[in-house]
């Protein structure tokens, strides 16, 4: 067994804030929902490693009423500390905040935490 894909939440007409978020400030690569699916809205994403292969895949799907994810949260794991600390720097660049209060409290990785433009939690981790 192996994870497919992780959905979160945004509310109605909030797909270009998570086309920044998840696109620009994680870099992750939107792809085209199926077309049975288009008409509800919202976008995917997915990330690849050298040889092409989908390594991590995130939908954000349309909920009315929307209540965004505090807890329940994806978590992605970058190569390098330098790849996580560039995200951080994109993200506060881009006006977010970098929750690192739990740095260094999952055994072998370093991690911090932080909102998509819509309030749900997203926690990111590069090895230690």
């Amino acid at each position: 067994m192996r994870l497919h894909h992780v959905q979160v939440a945004c509310p109605p007409g909030g797909e270009d804030a998570v086309r920044r978020f998840y696109g620009t400030v994680l870099g992750l690569t939107e792809v085209a929902k199926p077309e049975a699916l288009r008409a509800r809205g919202g976008a995917w994403f997915r990330a690849h490693d050298d040889a092409g292969a989908v390594t991590a895949e995130i939908h954000v799907g349309v909920e009315e009423p929307f209540v965004p994810a505090r807890k329940a949260h994806p978590a992605l794991v970058v190569a390098t500390r330098a790849d996580l600390e560039a995200i951080a720097v994109r993200v506060e660049g881009g006006g977010g905040e970098v929750d690192r209060r739990q740095r260094d409290t999952f055994p072998g990785h370093v991690r911090f935490h932080v909102l998509d433009p819509h309030g749900n939690r997203v926690e990111l981790l590069a090895p230690a």
